[in-house]
């Protein structure tokens, strides 16, 4: 029995950005309760040559949005980056979750051996639709999510393994 890329992809980002962006709630009354100012936070990153906070965040939103966009033959939107607050990175995912949401298993259908050639910097990468998937955006997405959820606990915020799973099954 195989498995369509489609269902690895769509569910598992839906799921973790859906914990995402409750753990960003709990960041937000977090910084109100403790007279946190939210830059503070959207600011902090786990060693000094990591992203911080909102760029984790929306490097998450990025690889969900981007991976699927690829595997459907879709452009997914462009965003500036120019998260402020809380509110406008949760936007930021809710506009990624539209963008997943208006993809269809059809769409995707057949880009599993489709040979994809990503820039990364100077470099380029070849990748066939499966591996795109598997070894490239689905561990980075999941990177991004996690080094977010660690950068939150890491500045006190009482979060735990439940908080980033969110839910175990997909709606």
């Amino acid at each position: 029995m195989s498995i369509a890329l489609y269902d690895i992809a769509v569910p598992s980002f839906k799921q973790h950005l859906d914990a995402l962006d409750a753990i960003l709630d709990k960041a937000a009354a977090y910084a109100e309760a403790k007279k946190i100012e939210p830059d503070a936070l959207f600011n902090a990153r786990l060693y000094p040559d990591m992203y911080t906070l909102r760029k984790q965040v929306t490097s998450a939103c990025d690889f969900a949005k981007l991976c699927v966009g690829r595997l459907a033959g879709i452009t997914p939107p462009k965003h500036d980056d120019s998260e402020k607050t809380f509110a406008d990175l949760k936007r930021r995912i809710a506009e990624t979750m539209a963008v997943l949401d208006s993809v269809t298993p059809e769409q995707m259908a057949g880009a599993e051996d489709k040979p994809f050639v990503i820039k990364a910097g100077p470099r380029e990468l070849n990748f066939t639709g499966r591996d795109y998937l598997l070894h490239f955006a689905l561990p980075n997405f999941y990177f991004h999510c996690a080094t977010a959820y660690g950068i939150l606990r890491h500045n006190g915020l009482d979060v735990g393994k439940r908080d980033f799973m969110r839910r175990l099954q997909p709606a």
